[in-house]
């Protein structure tokens, strides 16, 4: 007997050819979930069933049926009409009256004494519908109340399956169109309008990486995010940390959150609110537990949407599917892109993907433009929306002005497997319609789009093969956060250096000392500066070591448990007094190479306090987040007097050398590091030998200065007997130590050397990363050491 309403709490998944995808994965999560304390909305659905009695009782599957057979099914050229005609034909019928009878009964049990507002949602049925993905296909309508409205939503629920985007996704994923149903689902509705709303992924949307949860939100309801109106607010939060109880939070990125979404339509976001985040930390980690348990609960990565009530305070599940595009991906099969010749920038914005392509722009305003989108042209646009899903599968990437990671030019994006750079701002008046433009996504989180066609090089990488060797750990040069959890599928033993500068460089840009004392800076212009990128922060400093303790932390979630060696900042002066505010409190030298820098610099009354922020945001890394992977590591450190006094100061900012199982390593690049190796290694607990500086410093070569750089030479014999003594030492006195340089991937006898003295790591820059293994491995051959499959080092990814 047929059945036309199922309530949330008789739904489980194995309803779905009833329900639909969506409707049963809310009567799984409400029926199943609740004692985990997770909130779904309650509502029913209308079953299948219904559809097909709607169907009949209009007489509707035959005309249906006529209008589909003459679709042109190869270039679609025919979809607007032949949706149209189909869509009108259902918004011309009524439902059966027994039916809206059991709607409108089912409603009142809903609602109560009162017609309270429902949403009114699209769920599509198919038998493998878990690994599709019809998200945005079908209509959804929101805050719907009253009879009459809910019969005339569900009404066009139904029609909706024959939406122009869902008729072109059902013919070329060969889903019969006869066979597809469409239930609906009827559910209390969240005052989101009110409050905030957004979307998450149990894995980091744009590389995979598993031991993520990324969530994002915007002010109002959660469309603005889908429809790119909104840059939202994005969180990461590292599982393993979060099952432990620490600070799991390792990323807070402020979105600008232009627009409010209320039921009416789009409002300007007051000055204020854009300046707070729409989730309160405890929030963050409450929805992460539940998206957590939601990934537990049906064991494979889920695409979910949230929102906060704002009348109540309460949180929300309001839907859950399985993610569908980088959890089929094989992350190990890498391909490295790397622009050789670029033209004029034009713009930029959030890089989807890691890819690079060239092509011809097309300046679009609307879907109904598509016409003249050729296979390989670019899409310029200022926002997509689901309408557009036809015209995009056309193009070779995509380009809009408005839009974070999670809109919806970003999630085609990577189902197409296409770059896209989105939230431009000014795309559209900058590029010309019908000019060669290049968009690169290859260079970080930004993405870039340049004029004319650019020259690249694509690296095919096969590490699935790659053997690991014995003894020597190879490991990883890095410095920027956005290629984090990239990197971490390569195979290496961790990160052996990571420059701290690179992140106070680019992602915070403010000399620490601008924010100690900024109060008395003299410089206007700066200061203003300042105050615009710092807005929010009730305390200057606290952005300075947010920013750190964030990019550090993401690297070290990445590659955990793995080591990551952390640099404590060795700028020079010179390259200190180019951040913002810098030149108050830079004196100028001769030669920055050999003046005040590294350890000199921690302990000096002129930069002591800046130091102390350095530190509390690594002290945050390790003790709050519970990232104890990261070591860290004293550049330029020239006195054994000096070492110790960095390691006092260190331990009064709270950084206490062996509490909590903190290592501190020491650059080995000062000559005075060689001759004293056995009393450094007495105050420190390992070494890495930064080459660039131990050999100009051997050879007594400036390697700024042009006039003799051709002299410089990490192979000079000068220079190799010093390594040597080095390493020779360090393992005397059971001091770990590493390298840091390109010679061992650039040259096989470099790498033997380096080998046969018994190094205990090399660290390569991740292009040089598979030549460098190759060449230890036959350096490790030559000397009669076996080498170990990949797998015993890559077990933690």
């Amino acid at each position: 007997m047929p059945v036309y309403i199922k309530k949330f709490k008789d739904i489980v998944m194995a309803d779905l050819p009833a329900v639909g995808g969506k409707n049963a994965s809310l009567g799984e999560m409400f029926s199943r979930l609740y004692h985990k304390g997770i909130r779904v909305p309650d509502g029913f659905a209308i079953t299948s069933d219904a559809f097909w009695y709607f169907m009949d009782h209009n007489k509707l599957r035959e005309p249906l049926q006529g209008w589909l057979h003459e679709l042109d099914a190869k270039n679609f050229s025919n979809l607007a009409a032949v949706g149209a005609g189909i869509r009108k034909k259902m918004g011309e019928a009524h439902l059966p009256p027994d039916l809206s009878l059991a709607i409108l009964e089912a409603y009142k049990e809903l609602s109560g004494d009162a017609f309270i507002g429902v949403a009114v949602r699209s769920s599509a049925t198919a038998e493998d519908l878990p690994d599709a993905s019809f998200a945005g296909q079908h209509e959804s309508y929101l805050n719907i109340q009253g009879e009459t409205a809910l019969l005339a939503a569900v009404r066009d629920c139904f029609a909706s399956l024959y939406t122009d985007r869902a008729i072109e996704y059902r013919e070329i994923h060969g889903y019969p169109h006869g066979k597809v149903a469409l239930s609906v689902g009827v559910q209390q509705m969240v005052r989101a309008d009110k409050g905030c709303a957004g979307i998450g992924f149990t894995l980091e949307p744009e590389s995979g990486f598993r031991d993520i949860i990324h969530l994002s939100g915007v002010w109002g309801l959660g469309e603005n995010i889908v429809q790119g109106q909104s840059t939202p607010d994005e969180f990461l939060v590292f599982k393993p940390m979060l099952i432990l109880g620490h600070q799991a939070i390792i990323q807070k990125k402020l979105g600008a959150k232009e627009k409010t979404m209320i039921y009416g339509g789009n409002e300007d976001t007051p000055a204020e609110k854009r300046l707070q985040f729409v989730l309160s930390d405890e929030e963050v980690i409450q929805l992460a537990h539940w998206a957590l348990d939601i990934e537990h609960h049906y064991n494979k990565p889920m695409d979910i949407e949230w929102a906060k009530d704002g009348n109540t305070g309460q949180l929300y599940i309001v839907q859950a599917r399985p993610e569908t595009v980088q959890s089929r991906r094989n992350p190990r099969q890498l391909t490295e892109y790397e622009i050789i010749r670029k033209g004029e920038f034009l713009v930029q914005g959030q890089a989807v993907g890691a890819h690079i392509v060239s092509g011809r722009a097309r300046i679009l305003g609307s879907p109904a433009d598509g016409g003249v989108v050729e296979p390989g042209d670019i899409i310029v646009t200022d926002v997509t929306s689901p309408d557009w899903d036809p015209v995009l599968k056309r193009a070779a990437g995509i380009v809009t002005n408005k839009g974070g990671r999670t809109s919806h030019a970003s999630i085609v994006a990577r189902e197409l497997g296409v770059p896209a750079v989105v939230g431009t701002g000014t795309a559209t008046d900058v590029i010309a319609d019908g000019e060669i433009i290049t968009i690169s996504c290859c260079e970080g989180k930004t993405g870039y789009v340049y004029r004319d066609a650019a020259e690249w090089i694509e690296k095919k990488l096969d590490p699935g093969n790659l053997r690991q060797p014995r003894y020597t750990n190879a490991m990883l040069i890095m410095a920027d956060p956005a290629k984090a959890f990239e990197l971490s599928f390569y195979p290496s033993h961790g990160v052996g250096l990571l420059r701290m500068e690179f992140i106070i460089a680019n992602h915070i840009g403010i000399h620490p000392m601008a924010l100690v004392r900024f109060d008395t800076l003299k410089d206007e212009t700066a200061k203003a500066r300042i105050g615009q990128l710092t807005a929010g922060y009730k305390d200057k400093k606290d952005y300075f070591v947010s920013n750190l303790s964030q990019g550090i932390a993401t690297i070290a979630a990445a590659f955990y448990p793995r080591d990551v060696i952390v640099r404590m900042s060795d700028f020079k002066t010179n390259e200190y007094a180019n951040l913002i505010g810098g030149r108050e409190f830079e004196p100028k030298e001769e030669n920055p190479m050999l003046g005040f820098r590294g350890a000199s610099r921690y302990y000096s009354d002129l930069y002591t306090e800046g130091f102390r922020l350095e530190c509390e945001a690594i002290r945050i890394v390790r003790d709050e987040m519970g990232l104890t992977n990261v070591k860290v590591m004293i550049p330029f450190c020239r006195t054994i007097c000096e070492g110790r006094r960095v390691l006092a100061r260190m331990a009064e900012y709270g950084l206490i050398r062996h509490k909590n199982s903190l290592e501190v390593y020491v650059m080995a690049e000062v000559p005075s590091n060689v001759v004293l190796a056995t009393e450094f290694a007495a105050v420190f607990d390992g070494f890495s030998i930064g080459s660039n500086d131990l050999t100009q410093l051997t050879l007594g070569i400036d390697r700024d200065s042009q006039l003799v750089a051709s002299l410089f030479d990490e192979r000079d014999e000068a220079t190799k007997r010093v390594i040597g003594t080095m390493i020779a030492r360090a393992n005397a006195a059971c001091s770990p130590i590493g390298f840091c340089g390109q010679a061992p991937s650039d040259f096989p006898e470099y790498a033997q050397f380096l080998v046969r003295l018994h190094i205990d790591s090399i660290s390569f820059n991740a292009d040089a990363l598979l030549r460098g293994i190759e060449n230890i491995n036959k350096a490790e051959a030559q000397l009669g050491i076996s080498t170990s499959p990949v797998a015993t080092v890559n077990s933690a990814l």
